[in-house]
């Protein structure tokens, strides 16, 4: 059992580097915010599933293996890029759907209510996958891992690896926290601003887009 003024301080750093601007919280934010808070949770649920994965990599020295090779690390970042790409394209698709029906459309035609992007496009099951794979398909976040998870462990306490996978359970569940009180917020400034105009709705979908192409650009740039 990990000693608890080491859970404290783990803790303290985790919460802190969580609630930095970076590509998982503004994943969660674009989510909520165009969608639901509901998505975003789900969301937040896929990325810290995906920590299970490399949190057991770190354990087991498999992630120091692989990230020693530069090929293969680079083949990871490249396969996430793609993915985010693949994802800021949908987006924009997803624009010109919309811009076509509400051509269609006549005037007196009602906008749909906040949130009834979710029920009509992506349901939830499908957002939570999709965090576990922008969790997974990030190398950055196993580099991460690797960097932080053992300057909390202490060999006199006992298993280093079973230390790092207490250490990498506590960050998830800090994460999950972090990450549901950010859907929450940015769910009720999305509904706010669609109430207001619908007009909101295709700009939600572009500065998506946006962040996935930022991102895929940020993964491919650095940590070379």
């Amino acid at each position: 059992m990990l000693p608890l003024e080491q859970i404290i301080a783990f803790l303290a750093v985790a919460v802190a580097l969580t609630l930095m601007p970076g590509p998982d919280i503004l994943f969660v934010a674009a989510q909520s915010v165009s969608r639901s808070a509901r998505s975003g949770i789900a969301v937040a649920l896929g990325l810290c599933t995906g920590l299970i994965v490399h949190t057991s990599l770190a354990a087991g020295g498999i992630s120091a293996v692989v990230l020693s090779s530069p090929v293969a690390f680079r083949l990871v970042k490249a396969l996430g890029a793609l993915y985010l790409l693949y994802l800021a394209w949908k987006a924009v698709s997803g624009i010109r759907r919309n811009d076509g029906g509400e051509t269609a459309a006549s005037p007196a035609t009602p906008q749909p209510a906040a949130g009834a992007a979710e029920a009509a496009g992506e349901r939830l099951p499908a957002l939570y996958r999709r965090g576990i794979l922008m969790s997974t398909l990030n190398p950055k976040v196993s580099l991460f891992f690797l960097a932080m998870l053992p300057q909390f462990v202490t060999p006199a306490a006992g298993s280093v690896p079973l230390q790092m996978i207490q250490l990498g359970a506590l960050f998830m569940a800090q994460a999950l926290a972090v990450f549901t009180v950010v859907a929450l917020l940015a769910g009720r400034i999305g509904r706010s601003l669609m109430n207001r105009s619908p007009k909101w709705t295709a700009r939600f979908a572009v500065a998506e887009a946006v962040i996935y192409a930022g991102l895929a650009v940020n993964l491919l740039l650095t940590g070379n």
